[in-house]
């Protein structure tokens, strides 16, 4: 059973930096792709950033340069560190997996499995 736990979230000012985690209970994690995803109330669930089993990655536009994505395949853990956030990130962050994928997607549609997720918020 596929399993995808997400962990690190938190309260934080706009300017600083936080990391949150998605460890994973996938065997062949070596082929799978990961994705981060983000939803806010009353907001559609948008992706934020993916990583192929390759490292390729792929970021949406709003968090490039600010967030940094990673996966340690010892750990079977994927990383997303976030700097210089805005209160606009504030949302509920969902870990994400599917089949691999070279180039890594970033709609919600493409994944098949999901954590519970994270809650992120960002104060002005």
């Amino acid at each position: 059973q596929v399993q995808l736990v997400e962990s690190g979230g938190g309260s934080v000012q706009a300017g600083g930096s936080l990391t949150i985690s998605c460890r994973t209970t996938i065997v062949t994690w070596r082929l799978y792709t990961m994705a981060w995803f983000r939803q806010a109330p009353g907001k559609e669930r948008e992706g934020v950033a993916a990583i192929a089993p390759d490292y390729t990655t792929a970021y949406d536009d709003s968090v490039k340069g600010r967030f940094t994505l990673s996966r340690d395949d010892g750990k079977t853990t994927m990383y997303l560190q976030m700097n210089n956030l805005k209160p606009e990130d504030s949302a509920m962050y969902y870990c994400a997996a599917r089949n691999w994928l070279t180039e890594p997607p970033l709609h919600p549609d493409d994944y098949n499995y999901w954590g519970q997720g994270t809650q992120v918020t960002v104060s002005s």
